[in-house]
């Protein structure tokens, strides 16, 4: 796992993956399968790993989450950025803030935590994990009424918050005013797009947002990292060639859930087992498998067909073996 500092150029260089996490069926944290899946990934050219949402963070016990650090650490190669999430309340965000301290981790996540929040409980939050931990948060940005952007460009000059996961879902990401206003606090430099692929043409074509986070970019690094490439190179028709091989799979996973079908689809496609799903959530509903098996493998073998990475990148990827 890379432990240096962290440079804003990093979040432009990469698509940020998002994996779900493995558990065996008795839902213990499977290491041998999550670290095939990240070989899979950095295989693909991708070098930071964030696991939030799709690893089920949300219900992890604590009592797991210092495991969890341990085994992402020795998983990841030595150039692979990882970022694990917080949250998404404060009493687990300040006792993760002890397990973190003094780590190799450079900054964490913060999940969005669905009400009972106000703007300036959650920067006070902030600040005191930040306190604790040692370390700015990349924080998760949902709802522009989660926190004003006065308070969240006073926290990234303050150096509590590094970037910000914005997914706020508009009718037309072209017209957004909150983001508007965000880059002008704080720049695109720190802002990622985070709602997969859907709305990247428009959030980094358009907005020029430094990168964006992916679940379905687990199975197809390849592409996802291609068509990050061509967004910024304004190379239109690949971008939108990549894009097209995506939505199939990411349209299933809108429609049924983004967590379970994305945990299931990496399974189904025969890349690696990631067992059981953590409750309270469950597995994709059995009736969807053929719908979900079948564009999880289509995607993975259009991956398949992509530039393979070059021979360094292939050799910081294959460091998770050893």
């Amino acid at each position: 796992m890379k432990t240096s500092a962290i440079t804003l150029t990093e979040f432009a260089e990469t698509v940020l993956a998002v994996p779900p996490l493995a558990r065996r069926t008795d839902l213990s944290i499977n290491p041998q399968a999550n670290a095939q899946l990240i070989r899979h990934i950095e295989s693909g050219g991708i070098k930071t790993l964030l696991y939030g949402g799709n690893a089920n963070i949300y219900h992890m016990p604590l009592r797991e989450y210092a495991p969890l650090l341990d085994m992402l650490a020795e998983a990841a190669g030595p150039g692979t950025r990882v970022i694990p999430s917080i949250g998404p309340d404060f009493g687990k965000m300040i006792e993760q803030a002890q397990m973190l301290k003094g780590t190799g981790y450079r900054t964490a996540m913060v999940l969005p935590m669905q009400g009972f929040t106000t703007p300036e409980g959650v920067a006070d939050g902030i600040e005191r994990f930040v306190d604790a931990a040692g370390i700015p948060v990349t924080l998760y940005v949902k709802s522009e009424h989660y926190i004003d952007l006065d308070r969240l460009q006073g926290l990234v000059e303050g150096g509590q918050v590094l970037c910000v996961k914005y997914a706020v879902v508009r009718p037309d990401p072209a017209q957004d005013a909150y983001l508007q206003g965000m880059i002008d606090r704080i720049s695109t430099a720190r802002i990622v797009s985070g709602m997969g692929e859907r709305p990247v043409l428009s959030h980094v074509g358009a907005w020029g947002l430094s990168s964006f986070t992916t679940g379905s970019g687990c199975l197809a690094p390849r592409a996802c990292m291609g068509l990050l490439k061509a967004l910024k190179a304004g190379n239109r028709e690949k971008a939108q060639m990549l894009y097209n091989a995506f939505l199939p799979l990411e349209t299933l996973r809108d429609n049924v859930s983004l967590i379970r079908v994305l945990h299931d689809a990496v399974s189904w496609s025969g890349l690696a087992d990631m067992g059981a799903q953590l409750p309270l959530l469950s597995a994709t509903p059995e009736a969807m498998r053929p719908a979900v098996q079948a564009a999880a493998r289509e995607l993975l073998a259009f991956d398949l067909t992509q530039t393979h990475q070059s021979p360094q990148t292939r050799q910081t990827g294959s460091a998770a073996l050893h």
